[in-house]
């Protein structure tokens, strides 16, 4: 009994002291960046502006490798099935790793199981739209029109079970409503929808509604942030008429599980400082996003949180994963 405990401690030792022989080391060749998405879209973005910093500061080139397809499935079980030595990591999101999980069958990997959180990069909070000729103009006329005309209200998300149908359900959830769900096959359809008045009201990322609000072919009823945005201080939040409501998408690397936990805190170091960049965080924040530098800590107690809520949301709909 003695022995076998003396072998067991041997092995923990082994497998610590090897995991601090590679944190001291990393890196010694290049890191791929795994993007689920294709050129051009957010994590694709994040990867390309972080890179040329992180590579100065390590001395090692990171490769984005984009891999589209399958709501970023097929990307994040390359990463979840990767070497477990720090030369792999992936771009993850609210989408693929908080929401895909309770509506789809068959997915993968576990989100909270599979991954080691490096750090969040960004948030990008959603709007709350209206139609121009809608008999709403505000987030509160709006919850007293649905209270009055219960199930009368179209909602347009991008899918049935997708992130905007599930924010409008925790919306629906918060306040309590009957409505009538439009689902269309993208975000481009529903806007246009929206601008034609075809349909009434829909949740949509502010980055990409926010040029039509503007234009005045869309009414803002609020941003679904807890606190107004500093760059945009004179929009409402719904959260105003709604405490505690809020609704968004998150941004943030993730590498397989088992990585040493002193390389992480290397690339969260790297990561963190590259988003400190004025260029990086001009960059960011011209598109309508939050920039943060937190440990991995922080986007762990995220990705549960985030993961927990939508999974309460797909029960209370019994919402069939498909």
């Amino acid at each position: 009994m003695i022995h076998a405990v003396r072998i067991i401690w041997v092995l923990v030792a082994c497998a610590f002291l090897t995991g601090t022989a590679l944190a001291q080391n990393y890196p010694t060749r290049a890191i791929r960046v795994i993007v689920p998405q294709q050129p051009g879209d957010p994590c694709d973005t994040f990867a390309r502006l972080l890179g040329p910093h992180m590579t100065k500061n390590l001395g090692q080139q990171l490769v984005v490798d984009n891999r589209p397809g399958a709501g970023g499935m097929i990307g994040l079980e390359l990463a979840a099935t990767a070497p477990a030595d720090g030369y792999t990591i992936a771009c993850g999101q609210g989408g693929n790793l908080s929401v895909i999980p309770h509506t789809m069958k068959n997915v993968p990997y576990k989100a909270l199981q599979d991954f080691a959180p490096i750090a969040l990069v960004a948030t990008n909070y959603l709007a709350l739209v209206a139609a121009p000729n809608a008999p709403f103009k505000t987030t509160a006329e709006l919850i007293k029109y649905l209270k009055a005309n219960p199930g009368k209200v179209t909602f347009a998300t991008n899918g049935m079970g997708a992130f905007l149908h599930m924010a409008t359900e925790s919306f629906r959830s918060s306040v309590g409503f009957e409505y009538v769900h439009v689902p269309f096959k993208g975000i481009a359809s529903m806007s246009q929808e929206l601008m034609a008045n075809r349909v009434d009201a829909a949740f949509s990322s502010f980055t990409a509604i926010y040029p039509f609000v503007k234009s005045g072919q869309v009414r803002l009823l609020g941003i679904a942030k807890p606190t107004r945005a500093s760059n945009y201080p004179d929009l409402p939040t719904v959260a105003e008429t709604v405490p505690g409501f809020s609704s968004g998408g998150w941004f943030g690397f993730v590498a397989p599980a088992k990585v040493p936990k002193g390389i992480i805190t290397i690339l969260n170091r790297e990561m963190n400082a590259a988003l400190k960049q004025p260029d990086v965080r001009a960059k960011l924040e011209s598109l309508g996003l939050d920039v943060w530098t937190e440990s991995p800590e922080y986007l762990r107690d995220l990705m549960k949180s985030e993961y927990d809520k939508y999974g309460k949301v797909a029960r209370d709909i019994k919402l069939v994963p498909k």
